[in-house]
């Protein structure tokens, strides 16, 4: 009994080395941080499109809300520690390049949310935390913000005494609302010339008819189409 009051009682007077807080400010700054961040990392998971999702992002979204606390609740309030803090970051050079503009806001989530826990302010980062995951997740399942698109890339390989417009004029204006012709390239070997073209479809589109069309106005050459930008990702 006397070592575990004698444990209890080196905990709490743990700011004799500390200054401001104890080793409880410590664990619960730390766990709930973690917790907190938890749910950032699984928001995340569960709402995110296309193909680049990364495991080690979302780990670094729970690492970054977790040593943000720790660093708001070492400054405190002391001046001399931020400016400290300041210069000590001033060398780190960080090159990775932001995959999609959703992730900024992420990281600036997890940002606050360590900040939050660092200085104290417990319930306003459990009711941040939960409030912007429900919006996250209302957008999400609602698909706010979402555009049809429309534009598509076509490339069409011809034979170079071909006449574009003799063969694809009239059919390129029943099917697409606009197109344009952005570029013309030799291919070597055939000799073949590649047409690209810049367009924009009506409602109601049938890509496999569409290139099977193509292909017997060219002769049976290679068609491809290429989605809009928009709904690409790499």
């Amino acid at each position: 009994m006397d070592f575990i009051n004698q444990i209890t009682q080196d905990a709490n007077t743990a700011s004799d080395f500390t200054g401001v807080f104890t080793i409880w400010d410590i664990l619960i700054v730390l766990g709930l941080s973690f917790g907190l961040s938890l749910i950032i990392g699984k928001t995340y998971q569960v709402t995110h499109k296309g193909i680049s999702y990364s495991q080690g992002n979302v780990q670094t979204y729970v690492m970054m809300a977790v040593v943000v606390a720790v660093i708001m609740l070492v400054i405190g309030s002391n001046i001399a520690r931020a400016f400290s803090l300041v210069g000590a970051l001033s060398i780190v050079r960080f090159r990775n390049a932001v995959k999609e503009s959703r992730d900024v806001g992420f990281v600036f989530w997890a940002m606050a949310i360590g900040m939050s826990c660092g200085t104290r302010f417990y319930q306003m980062a459990i009711l941040a935390t939960v409030i912007i995951a429900a919006f996250v997740f209302m957008m999400h399942y609602f698909n706010f913000f979402a555009r049809t698109v429309r534009e598509r890339i076509l490339l069409v390989e011809v034979a170079p005494e071909d006449d574009p417009e003799k063969l694809f004029g009239e059919f390129f204006e029943k099917t697409f609302q606009e197109h344009y012709l952005i570029s013309m390239e030799s291919l070597p070997g055939s000799g073949n010339l590649q047409l690209a073209y810049s367009t924009t479809i009506h409602g109601k589109f049938d890509s496999g008819q569409f290139l099977h069309t193509v292909r017997d106005l060219n002769g049976d050459r290679k068609v491809s189409l290429i989605e809009g930008q928009q709904q690409i990702d790499l």
